[in-house]
């Protein structure tokens, strides 16, 4: 279905008998603040519906699937891949207002949520318990947790706690028949039939549409250490990554920036950054207050390394909500300068950072882009950001030209095109140069034996 394409006769009454009518909206000035998510692509669908409960999205999904009708779920629109854009038309299904926490079960470590429910609200309501669930996307006050399922958005901690794929045990959901189902379990352990769950989480809404998750809560550490490590350039600095990495002590959390980078957010911080740094380091440690000094000293030896300038404490927690203020900065100030910059988040292993930007740097220079680098080093995961004018038509051209090799650079050292912020529109013609071929082709099964008829978010994760 094409955008300007009419809807099938009887669809709205159809869908009027199986949600309050109330909750759907068809006016296009209403509907134009579901046309777009972070990614600023734009697509006006024909109508939004704001679904309250599950019996909502079953209604909503049956009534598309019996007219053929495209149906596109979102949260908070705050993914950067397109995803949440109807770009097929048809019904945009808005998750915001189930954003109930069923229940918190801290003796079994875990909870029961819906997927509107932010990042932070589950945090706070966490936090009295004596736990987190350990996934921090840096839009946290603003995703939603079916936001990130859908993607596998993880942020800082995953270096140390892993993904929403590490730490969800189960989900309820709905197919693209309308049919409702859970998978998973309420358990650590559990090997009964295929891990369904794993599979849904990172599939952006193309396979099911998660109504409810039980996600695996941790106990909040004692107590956490932060340090500012300075680099005289990015190269040292990813040295010390790999250094920091292959020690016995696994840091909470480690975010690079280069260069570029700390002078668009240097007047954010009230950290003392010399004019000579080249890169820094964010190096979070957290633990007992017994082993916390033996870990701090670990992590600092490891992250002295030649073109280091100097490490320093974050002694109060004020000047560690001071680091982190500085990094949450970062994005929105790239924004503006460019707001229709290349935003690529990919990932290498490790020990294979150096050399990645090392040669990222060298493909950036030849093409003549401005290349901001920063992201969640422990992982790999490098955000890359391409600054460009896309109305200058042949900077735009040269930028594309410079993304398609770096991303096959990328996969020659064994890394991935998309760390966390999924592939909706922006990756989709690049998948099958890091998938192999026979598992694609039975990706593509997978998707029509749970959305038979194609409505499910159609267009996305790959070239239809």
């Amino acid at each position: 279905m094409n955008p300007n394409t009419h809807l099938p006769p009887n669809f709205l009454a159809a869908l009027r008998s199986v949600v309050r009518t109330e909750s759907i909206y068809t006016d296009p000035a209403t509907c134009q603040g579901y046309a777009y998510d972070n990614s600023r692509r734009y697509s006006l669908p024909q109508v939004v519906v704001l679904a309250q409960t599950e019996e909502d999205v079953r209604g909503v999904v049956t009534t598309c699937y019996r007219h053929r009708v495209p149906v596109v779920a979102r949260g908070r629109g705050t993914g950067t891949t397109g995803s949440a854009v109807p770009i097929a038309g048809g019904v945009v299904l808005s998750l915001e207002r189930m954003h109930r926490i069923v229940r918190i079960d801290p003796d079994n470590r875990y909870a029961v949520v819906e997927p509107g429910v932010t990042n932070q609200t589950l945090q706070d309501a966490l936090a009295p318990h004596g736990f987190f669930w350990p996934p921090d996307p840096t839009s946290a006050a603003y995703a939603t947790i079916g936001g990130n399922l859908a993607f596998n958005s993880a942020g800082p901690r995953a270096v140390k706690y892993g993904t929403p794929r590490d730490n969800t045990l189960g989900l309820r959901v709905i197919t693209g028949t309308g049919e409702s189902m859970r998978v998973g379990t309420y358990t650590t352990k559990g090997v009964v039939g295929y891990d369904l769950t794993r599979l849904l989480i990172g599939s952006e809404g193309t396979l099911a549409i998660t109504t409810e998750a039980t996600l695996k809560l941790t106990p909040l550490p004692e107590t956490q250490h932060s340090m500012l490590a300075l680099y005289r350039d990015m190269h040292s600095a990813a040295r010390a990554v790999s250094r920091i990495m292959a020690q016995p002590v696994t840091p909470c959390a480690l975010e690079f920036m280069d260069a570029k980078a700390i002078a668009m957010i240097r007047d954010y911080s009230k950290a003392d950054i010399p004019q000579d740094a080249g890169a820094l380091l964010i190096i979070e440690v957290d633990g007992s207050h017994a082993a916390i000094a033996d870990a701090v000293a670990g992590i600092t030896r490891a992250a002295q390394v030649d073109g280091s300038l100097r490490i320093q404490t974050a002694a109060t927690a004020e000047q560690r909500a001071a680091l982190w203020t500085m990094r949450k900065a970062l994005s929105p100030a790239l924004r503006t300068i460019a707001p229709k910059k290349i935003n690529e988040d990919v990932a290498v292993p490790v020990s294979a950072m150096p050399e990645f930007l090392a040669r990222l740097e060298q493909i950036t220079a030849r093409y003549r882009i401005t290349n901001v680098n920063f992201g969640h080093a422990g992982n790999g995961n490098i955000h890359v950001n391409l600054l460009i004018n896309p109305d200058d038509a042949g900077e735009a051209a040269r930028a594309y030209r410079c993304l398609d090799e770096i991303f096959d650079l990328v996969l020659a050292l064994n890394g991935t095109l998309s760390g966390e912020h999924g592939v909706g529109l922006e990756k989709r013609d690049y998948v099958a140069r890091e998938l192999d071929p026979v598992a694609l082709q039975l990706m593509r099964q997978i998707q029509t034996v749970f959305d038979p008829a194609g409505i499910l978010n159609p267009g996305k994760v790959w070239v239809p």
